[in-house]
């Protein structure tokens, strides 16, 4: 029997793949949560072969919860089930070395399947995505300048983010300024929409 983790924020969603997945002779859902920062004392607790999670959850996001399973729970695999469907943000799953990546507009046997094949140490992706992201544009912002326009999408402005980076304040808007010459974008706000719909954020 292969054990599952979920995490998915959505009830409806989350209730209706706990129902599904348990249909299947050789899945058993022994734990679903809402929050990203339920996963690793789920994790923990449980046991799972397998973690099922969500990108983008309240609290800790999705990938970096697979990160951290991955560093201190490695027999548990991890499968990001998402709508995220970018190229870039399967670059950042597969940088965050997840076990596999399906969208959550897949068949529930596709899902199935990934769950199996995840479990016994295959890495499942979706071979459409993978060839998006083969073809698409690499990131051209550093991490540095990833991390600021990060906490600027957030809204924190040039001196909050100063203080969390423990940079000057002129350091912080000469990295803005260059993440929206990079990104040939017109202004921050625009830079934030271009790096989201490029799955960079």
């Amino acid at each position: 029997m292969i054990r599952v983790l979920l995490a998915e924020d959505v009830q409806m969603v989350r209730g209706a793949l706990v129902a599904l997945l348990d249909l299947e002779p050789d899945i058993q859902v022994v734990a679903s949560v809402a929050n990203g920062d339920e996963i690793f004392p789920a994790v923990m607790q449980n046991k799972p072969d397998v973690a099922v999670l969500d990108i983008d959850l309240p609290g800790m996001d999705g990938l970096s919860a697979a990160a951290l399973i991955r560093d201190s729970v490695p027999e548990t695999r991890t499968l990001i089930l998402t709508s995220l469907g970018r190229p870039g943000t399967l670059r950042r799953a597969l940088t965050a070395r997840v076990n596999g990546f399906i969208l959550k507009d897949a068949p529930i046997n596709q899902l199935a399947d990934a769950i199996r094949g995840v479990s016994v140490g295959r890495r499942v992706i979706d071979s459409q995505l993978a060839l998006a992201a083969w073809d698409g544009d690499e990131c051209p912002l550093t991490p540095r300048e990833l991390e600021v326009l990060r906490l600027a999408a957030d809204g924190a402005n040039a001196m909050e983010i100063a203080k969390r980076l423990f940079l000057s304040v002129g350091t912080i808007r000469n990295y803005l300024t260059t993440v929206t010459m990079k990104l040939e974008a017109r202004n921050r706000v625009d830079a934030v929409r271009i790096a989201r719909k490029s799955g960079w954020l």
